[in-house]
Formats: C-alpha cells, sequence, structure tokens
C-alpha cells in the first residue's frame, strides 16, 4: 500500500491534493491513503476561526470548507491528528475521533483505527506539562488560556494508548518524542536548525509522554511535524527474550512551495481486507474499560498505577472482552460514513464577520458513544457550564483512581519555558492579547506549575544505541526505500525557516517570537 505522509496542513488541502495527483501521474502509481500529522485546520466558518490560537492577522479561510460543504470531495481516503493550530471547537465535537467531511477522518483525541489490516494510531495536540494532568475542560468561548490549553495532550489519552498490547503498524503525533533526534543524522538537522542546539544537548526537544508511548507501542513508523524540517530517523529497541523491534521516524515540514512536506512511504498490507476504514476492536475495549476515568475539569490528578494506591490500575483488553465488543457489533468493524453538515458553512460571497464560534453536540460522537457505553465528553463540559458544577467520573465511580493533586506528575520538569530558541516561523503570543471573540482572564501559575531543572524524562538507556556517523547509513537507506517529494517545482528557493518553540507554560512569562510568516503564503526573503 502507497501512503502519502503529510506534515502540518495549515488548511492547504488543495494544494495537498493536487501535489499527490501530479506525483501519481508523474511517476504511474496510485496513492492509497493520505496521513496528516496535525495543523489540519479544519475550519467550516468564520465562528471556527475565533478558535484557532492564532492573532486575528493570520486567522485565514483556508480550502477546507469546499470539502465540509461538499462543494469538493478529498480524492484520497484522509486521516488526520491534531496540532496547535486547530479549529478546537470543532475537533472538541469529536473527541472519539469521527467525520470532519467526506472522506477525511479525525482520530479523535487519540485514537486507533485499521484499513486493509494496517494498524494506525495517533495522538493530537502537543505536549505542556503544566496542562499534562487535567481534564478537558475547554469550550468556547475561550479564554486567552484555554483556546491554548485546549489543543495540550492530556496523561488520559497517554495512559489509553498505553493499555494497547497488540502490535501497532503506524503512529501520528504532532510534536517528535523527546530523544528521537539521537537515532538520527543530528549534524544534518542542527546544520539546517542551529536554534535546536541547546535543547537537544538539554535533552529538552520535544515531548516526553510521546517518548514514553514510543517506547511501549514500538510501531513500524512513528511520522511527526510541528518542528518544520524533515528528519528521518531509526530506532531499534531492545527487549529481553524478544526480537528486537525497530521503528522508523519521520517528521515533515509545512506545506509551502520548496519545503519537504509530503512524502509517500509503501507499508504492507493485507489485500484480503476490507478497503474500508474500521474500528479497532482492542482499541475499543480500552475505551470501555476507561470510560470512568474521564475528567472534564481543569483538577489535576494522576493516573491509577501500581503503587500500593490504586484497586485498579490494567485496563488492557482481554480475550473475552473482545468477543463480546465483536458480538454486540454482529463482527462488523466497518466504521459509518455517518458525515452530517452541522453548523452553517462559510460562504464566500456572504462573509460573516460576526459569527460566533460555535458549541455544539455532534451526531456521531452522540452515536458512538450510545453504541459503545461512553460519555460524550464535548456534551458534559457544556452541561456542567450550564449547571455550574463539575464533573469527575473518577471520583463518582472508584475514589482510589484520581490520586491526590498534590502527587507528583509523570513528568516533573517543564523546560518549555527554559529554552533560549527564538523561532521566526511562529506567531507572537503578545499579539493574541486583545483577540475578538476571546475573553481575557488572567491566570496566575500554582506552585505546582513552576518548573524545576532536573527529572525531565529521556528514553531508556537501552535503546540509546546510535551515533550521528552510524545513523548517517540508516538515513540513506530510508531515504532510498521512500519517495520524497516537494511542491512548487523551479519556484526560487525559500528561506529555512525556524521551530515551533513550545508555548509558554505559565501565564506570567510571554516569549517574544519575531517572524509572522506562520499563516502567510510564502517565506520572507533568505537570511
Amino acid at each position: 500500500m502507497k501512503i502519502a505522509v503529510e506534515g502540518c496542513c495549515h488548511g492547504e488541502l488543495d494544494k495537498i491534493y493536487e501535489t499527490i495527483q501530479f506525483l501519481e501521474k508523474k511517476e504511474n502509481t496510485k496513492v492509497d491513503l493520505l496521513l496528516c500529522c496535525g495543523d489540519f485546520q479544519a475550519v467550516r466558518n468564520e465562528g471556527d476561526m475565533k478558535c484557532m490560537a492564532v492573532p486575528q492577522k493570520y486567522r485565514q479561510m483556508q480550502t477546507f470548507y469546499k470539502y465540509y460543504s461538499g462543494e469538493k470531495k478529498a480524492p484520497i481516503l484522509t486521516l488526520f491528528i491534531g496540532g496547535n493550530h486547530e479549529a478546537s471547537n470543532h475537533l472538541q465535537e469529536l473527541p472519539y475521533g469521527g467525520w470532519v467531511a467526506p472522506n477525511i477522518y479525525y482520530l479523535g483525541y487519540a485514537g486507533v483505527v485499521k484499513y486493509q489490516g494496517v494498524r494506525i494510531g495517533g495522538i493530537s495536540g502537543i505536549f505542556k506539562y503544566h496542562d499534562y494532568r487535567k481534564g478537558h475542560f475547554e469550550h468556547p468561548p475561550y479564554s486567552k488560556d484555554s483556546i491554548r490549553s485546549a489543543y495540550h495532550v492530556r496523561n488520559i489519552e497517554v495512559f489509553k494508548l498505553k493499555q494497547i498490547k497488540e502490535p501497532m503498524d503506524i503512529f501520528l503525533s504532532h510534536d517528535w518524542p523527546r530523544s528521537i533526534y539521537h537515532y538520527g543524522n543530528k549534524n544534518q538537522l542542527l546544520k539546517k536548525k542551529d536554534f535546536f542546539r541547546q535543547e537537544v544537548e538539554n535533552n529538552t526537544l520535544g515531548s516526553p509522554a510521546a517518548a514514553e508511548l514510543l517506547h511501549h507501542l514500538q510501531p513500524s513508523y512513528w511520522f511527526s511535524a510541528h518542528l518544520h524540517v524533515k528528519f528521518a530517523a531509526f530506532m531499534q529497541h531492545q527487549h529481553k527474550g524478544e526480537l528486537p523491534k525497530a521503528t522508523k521516524f519521520l517528521a515533515l515540514d509545512k506545506c509551502l512551495p520548496r519545503r519537504e512536506f509530503l512524502q509517500i512511504v509503501e507499508v504492507k498490507h493485507d489485500p484480503s481486507k476490507s478497503n474500508c476504514l474500521e474500528y479497532d476492536i482492542e482499541w475499543l475495549c480500552v475505551l470501555k474499560a476507561t470510560k470512568d476515568l474521564l475528567n472534564v475539569t481543569s483538577n489535576t490528578w494522576n493516573m491509577p498505577e501500581n503503587n500500593g494506591l490504586h484497586s485498579r490500575w490494567n485496563y488492557s483488553s482481554t480475550e473475552q472482552m473482545k468477543q463480546e465488543v465483536l458480538k454486540d457489533m454482529g463482527h462488523d468493524l466497518t466504521i459509518p460514513c455517518n458525515f452530517s453538515v452541522s453548523i452553517p458553512c462559510y460562504d464566500p460571497n456572504n462573509p460573516q464577520h460576526k459569527r460566533v464560534p460555535s458549541h455544539i453536540i455532534n451526531p456521531q460522537t452522540t452515536e458512538f458513544c450510545a453504541r459503545f457505553g461512553l460519555i460524550d465528553i464535548n456534551a458534559k463540559v457544556g452541561q456542567l457550564d450550564d449547571e455550574g458544577g463539575e464533573f469527575d467520573a473518577a471520583e463518582d465511580n472508584d475514589a482510589e483512581s484520581s490520586g491526590s493533586t498534590e502527587d507528583p506528575s509523570e513528568y516533573s520538569t517543564d523546560t518549555s519555558i527554559l529554552s533560549s530558541s527564538i523561532n521566526p516561523d511562529e506567531i507572537t503570543l503578545e499579539d493574541e492579547e486583545d483577540e475578538e471573540g476571546v475573553s481575557v482572564r488572567s491566570l496566575e501559575p500554582s506552585p505546582e506549575h513552576c518548573p524545576s531543572l532536573s527529572g525531565f524524562r529521556v528514553l531508556p538507556e537501552s535503546m540509546a544505541i546510535s551515533s550521528d556517523d552510524a545513523m548517517d547509513s540508516a538515513n540513506d537507506d530510508q531515504e532510498r526505500s521512500e519517495s520524497s517529494h516537494t511542491e512548487g517545482e523551479g519556484k526560487n528557493p525559500e528561506k529555512q525557516l525556524k521551530r515551533l518553540s513550545e508555548e509558554n507554560g505559565r501565564g506570567s512569562v510571554k516569549i517574544k517570537r519575531r517572524n509572522q510568516a506562520l499563516y502567510t503564503g510564502q517565506d520572507d526573503e533568505a537570511e
């Protein structure tokens, strides 16, 4: 099976599909599936644009609305995860995943599906320590804080994915797993992006949660975006008593001319399997098993673990659970094509600049939750807001599982505000102070959010086997086995834009970013 992998989409669906069709014609091939690694920007109308964490002047209606309205249809089955520049109100309608347009499927906060026997998982958002242990409490209208925290990874999603035991073929994350740069050509990476150097040397670049998932899941492929640079790595996992597994890692750029934003890989599949997107039976069992761990408040808490404090810590599926779910589904795992237009679509001939963000219950999620006995997180958040109350299923159903809010987190350090890197490829946070439609509430950081200078997580030493020189050949092998392509051949070369810096983890500190090129169609002149 030929799979096109794309880095940061930034709403440029027309350009991405056109590039794939050009490559198909040029190479006389057929792409079966498109995977997008975040910043998808599923913006349906002007209200959705106000829910993206970017300044007003960079909120642009790209081309997704054409696919939402039915004016166009995605020519290739497309799967995507969320990044840190999304229409968060739209994606929050589909916490367990769902169709955002015909033939375009969102994996949810975290999700696993199958396509022609290929198992594909993903986690949306980026890692921020100060929100990691909170519930999904955000909803429109967002404050200047919640419009960002809405796309921050939560420990409940990582915990669910760590219940997975069966092999994973492909996994998607927006930000990179921390330490992955040690398994590729690090010198070449730093030649392109020298401002990564301090974080690479301190081993603070990337997500420690994603690194933990990489160690646990050990997928054959791991694809990421976020840092706006192409980078390949090869990690050989070490396990006693088992055959060693390996992960091919690939990060790609954003969709701009002369940038390496798209790559086609060939993945083994089972041609006898359905060519329809299917639910993953193990993942469904995990969702059902963990439904009582739901938290839709901003309270912080830890996941259950085998430390003597919790009555249950293993939520993995059993063969009996899988057979029960299969029986309930009539042994048909096909994901229904039940997309429907749920809010008015953008009309370029009649723009509605005063349209307010929507907060609705998506019928896909209602159907999914009714079918599998789950709780619609988005609906529960809205209900609590109307009632002015709080809901924590963990406290209602198993008080022991919530843990104390004073307990230390799995990751005791938020090093994002310690970085000296300034990324001219990112927006200026100061420009977001007076955004239309976003109320401003200043929140002071609590003492538990103050980072220390020690204790950050690294990958296990047993996995650290590569040097830069050794990885040159591994990268070359991967490059030869996969077809790399860029859009806009023959155009003027672009400036190498710099990294998406991690956001500020403390309300009282702001990071000044100087170049506002992220949401323009082209870059500035070369340095």
